[in-house]
């Protein structure tokens, strides 16, 4: 009759805690429900936006899409590479030059030699590890968009139809390191 007695308070016992499980359970499905209804109230999930200033700036966005822009290419250049211990590598590089001036390919044509000159000091002037990484190939991008740039604007000088500094973008097409 004890043993009868003590199976009973045990299942009494585990009620309380179903019970605390059960109002817990509910009372999280009522919070992200409210969660939920504040932000559709809101507009949070709507396509277009709430206030003014979202507005403007997809005008912003628009009008720049407007801009026409041009490109060129310098296409696998191989050049040799040191790593930190000074072992000898290659490199295969390829890249596009996005640009506000349409005639940007054929003054990247024409200045081709001092363009892949300032390639091979910028890429002559790192380690392949730092070139493996992220910010390597950042800091990379930067350098040769501005020496570009310069190149350009120096070649352009006397023509005061075309812009300065008006290769915009650069984008590695090829990247190998060997």
């Amino acid at each position: 009759m004890a043993e009868e007695e003590a199976a009973v308070e045990e299942k009494k016992a585990g009620n309380p805690m179903m019970m605390v499980l059960v109002i817990l359970i509910v009372v999280l499905l009522v919070a992200v429900g409210g969660i939920g209804y504040m932000l559709f109230s809101k507009g949070f999930f709507d396509d277009k936006p709430a206030d003014g200033q979202s507005q403007e700036v997809k005008k912003v966005d628009a009008s720049s899409a407007n801009k026409e822009y041009f490109k060129a290419e310098i296409k696998d250049l191989v050049l040799n590479i040191t790593n930190a211990k000074g072992k000898e590598k290659l490199m295969k590089l390829s890249f596009s030059i996005k640009s506000v001036e349409s005639t940007i390919e054929a003054l990247i044509a024409e200045n081709k030699d001092e363009v892949i000159d300032i390639v091979i000091q910028q890429i002559s002037s790192r380690s392949s590890e730092e070139l493996l990484t992220v910010g390597g190939k950042e800091l990379l991008k930067e350098e040769l968009l501005n020496e570009m740039n310069s190149i350009i604007n120096e070649a352009t000088s006397s023509n005061e139809e075309i812009k300065r500094n008006n290769i915009k973008k650069l984008f590695f097409t090829t990247f190998v390191i060997k």
